[in-house]
């Protein structure tokens, strides 16, 4: 966004600048705290939540932040703050409420404790960036609610594929051209990885596991493509999507007869992916004209010959524009992608390997399950479960491999916030399936 680093910066020459607050500390939240720092004027990261101490201080110290204070309640949080002191603690719950902070930066990839954090930062009327797609594509839509109610902004990030490809997508409906497909660019999906498989290259980059059998198993794209169709009003063309595999370095320009057509022209628009594609890991929309003028300027612009269009952007820069995001949101009550209303997609549950009655599901990207998406109004019919509830759920019954867990599969665990949530969002905008899909057993 051009006008932010000018609004940034006049922060900067004021005194005022944004004052962040980061919950989580792994790998990109380290990311995130060393771009304020060194390249973002006019914002600070004020303080740093993590479940240990020395997590938030590596954080700091990575970005070359010193003077570090440890704080334990709201009131010496809020004293650093107006001291201009960078400070850690162990309690999320400090940082949604202490005065002085502008935005809280959710980047924990959790469902339970980020659903508590970003609804008390909403009930303190603070504006919330989800670098954490999995709680956006599960309770989403319920959350938005809330945060319309008490007058804030909650928002995807920009920088990663989903805030990216709504850019693109908001940049081609605004040159007058109807976007059709929101397209994400993958180098591998194999729905049977697990963090053994993966492990080495998590190894590699520094990175958890579990987070990167979540992108190699196609969790990650289903919850991605699924928060962009609930910000747009797309669907699936299909259950799981059609997720083409091309020849390695395929132009992306020549992907778009790998879908059928009379999906993206008729209704809303699909969102999906292709494995292989260049440039990747970028994001792609493909678009149409009706007016013949318009198409022949868009032939003699290199964009085809019609009736798809494509526009790509050839990266994703996640961390590096998430500072982007909280400007956006504090200086412009802008969002870069939250959901329009009801889910449009949902990321479901589906069984990794041949699960037995008794197994305690376990988390994200692990061994058990892997996300599908489907079309919500499909899924709530079926009374299938989402798989950012899936967690610590007991199966009642055994469940063959590849097939989809239902409500009636699993008991829930007791008394999750997430579960009250999903239970909301049903009533909101499901009533006519809220009573057999909330997840009442």
């Amino acid at each position: 966004m051009i006008i932010i680093d000018t609004a940034l910066q006049q922060r900067a020459r004021e005194g005022r600048p944004i004052r962040v607050g980061l919950i989580g500390a792994g790998f990109m939240a380290r990311g995130v705290a060393l771009q304020i720092a060194l390249s973002v004027p006019g914002m600070r990261v004020a303080a740093i939540a993590n479940r240990t101490l020395e997590g938030a201080r590596r954080a700091y110290r990575e970005a070359d932040v010193s003077g570090v204070r440890v704080v334990e309640t709201v009131t010496q949080l809020e004293r650093a703050i107006e001291s201009g002191v960078p400070a850690i603690t162990e309690d999320a719950m400090l940082l949604c409420r202490a005065a002085g902070i502008d935005a809280i930066i959710e980047v924990t990839g959790t469902i339970e404790h980020a659903a508590r954090v970003t609804l008390e930062a909403i009930a303190h009327r603070k504006h919330v960036v989800l670098m954490n797609a999995e709680i956006d594509g599960t309770i989403g839509p319920i959350l938005k609610t809330y945060a319309d109610r008490a007058g804030v902004v909650l928002t995807t990030a920009d920088g990663d594929q989903p805030g990216v490809m709504m850019n693109l997508y908001r940049f081609v409906r605004g040159i007058g051209v109807k976007p059709v497909m929101c397209g994400n660019i993958k180098g591998l999906h194999d729905p049977y990885r697990n963090p053994t498989t993966q492990e080495g290259f998590a190894r590699q980059w520094g990175q958890n596991p579990a987070m990167v059998t979540s992108f190699a198993d196609g969790t990650k794209i289903s919850f991605e493509n699924a928060i962009v169709a609930n910000g747009t009003g797309m669907r699936v063309g299909q259950r799981g999507m059609f997720g083409p595999t091309v020849p390695n370095g395929t132009p992306i320009q020549e992907v778009g007869e790998r879908y059928p057509l009379e999906a993206m022209l008729e209704g809303p628009g699909i969102v999906d992916y292709v494995v292989g594609a260049m440039p990747g890991p970028g994001v792609f929309v493909l678009g149409t004209h009706d007016h013949p003028q318009q198409k022949h300027y868009l032939s003699l612009y290199k964009l085809g010959n019609g009736p798809l269009y494509c526009f790509y952007t050839p990266y994703h820069l996640c961390h590096f524009e998430v500072p982007n995001t909280v400007a956006r949101a504090v200086l412009f009550q802008d969002a870069a992608l939250a959901p329009l209303g009801a889910p449009c997609v949902e990321v479901l549950a589906t069984a990794k390997i041949d699960l037995k009655a008794g197994d305690s599901i376990d988390g994200l990207g692990g061994y058990m399950t892997y996300g599908l998406a489907e079309n919500a109004d499909i899924a709530r019919a079926e009374n299938l479960l989402p798989i950012g509830l899936a967690e610590g759920c007991t199966l009642k019954r055994d469940v063959p491999k590849d097939a989809l867990l239902t409500f009636d599969d699993v008991e829930l665990p007791q008394n999750r916030l997430c579960d009250q949530l999903w239970r909301e969002q049903m009533a909101r905008f499901f009533p006519e399936h809220s009573k057999t899909t909330s997840g009442v057993n």
